[in-house]
């Protein structure tokens, strides 16, 4: 990773395919917009979709596991890490990440140690992000988005080791999709109490204390130290789900 890897106004590298998109157009001459419209840039949005419905349609009931990408493998998040993705291949439980380094590469290497399914979904990034080395299946996706539906999809349950701003994104993301009913049987679990205990706090003492969450909001995630117990949790729920899995997918 480079010093500094964000986008610069004067870089020279080439916008992803999120940049992209989310860019507000230019006055485009009508022969343009043929290639270059919005509308068509749904075509190649729709066939990622299908593109990652057809390489993960045999995985089931997964567990996605997220955290920084600057985690060193001598950190013990990562050795933790390591085994809580173990403890699960071994329990017949698919593990998935995003396919780099740091607890990426922690979790992968669990579950290909393990002898189990070990997938990594990338994203373009303006920026170099390899694979790790520990994939049994490696997949590569250009949206963001699209990359963020594979992970509920395809999981049960999410396990947080502390991470920085992508971290955070994908851990409100799925408690907002338990808390307004779209994804149930769905566990959340905080993996590092030290590191997790100021948002907690805050969670509970400032956003729950000013009624802008339900103080049952609060018991959508589970925060442990324990890769057994994190692996319990996962188990737990995945024998309370109902067997039809449309019932667990709402919208």
């Amino acid at each position: 990773m480079t010093d500094n890897p964000y986008r610069h106004l004067d870089d020279k590298k080439l916008p992803t395919e999120d940049e992209q998109l989310l860019a507000s157009p230019p006055q485009q001459a009508p022969e343009q917009l043929f290639l270059k419209s919005d509308s068509w840039r749904v075509l190649r949005i729709m066939g990622e979709f299908v593109w990652g419905f057809d390489n993960l349609a045999d995985v089931s009931d997964g567990v996605t596991i997220f955290g920084s990408a600057r985690t060193m493998p001598g950190d013990t998040h990562y050795k933790q890490a390591v085994e809580t993705a173990r403890l699960l291949v071994r329990a017949g439980i698919p593990v998935l990440t995003g396919g780099g380094p740091g607890i990426m590469e922690a979790a992968n290497r669990g579950a290909m140690e393990g002898g189990g399914m070990s997938i990594g979904c990338n994203i373009e990034l303006p920026f170099e992000q390899g694979s790790n080395a520990y994939l049994t299946r490696s997949l590569n996706f250009k949206f963001f988005f699209v990359r963020k539906v594979m992970f509920v999809k395809y999981s049960t349950a999410f396990i947080v080791f502390p991470g920085g701003f992508g971290t955070l994104d994908e851990l409100f993301e799925a408690l907002t999709l338990i808390q307004t009913g779209k994804v149930k049987h769905f566990p959340v679990i905080l993996f590092g109490r030290e590191y997790w205990s100021g948002l907690v706090d805050w969670l509970t003492r400032t956003v729950a204390a000013e009624r802008k969450i339900d103080a049952a909001d609060l018991h959508l995630f589970t925060v442990t130290d324990d890769p057994a117990e994190a692996t319990a949790v996962v188990v737990e729920a995945r024998a309370e789900k109902p067997d039809d899995p449309a019932l667990r997918i709402l919208g």
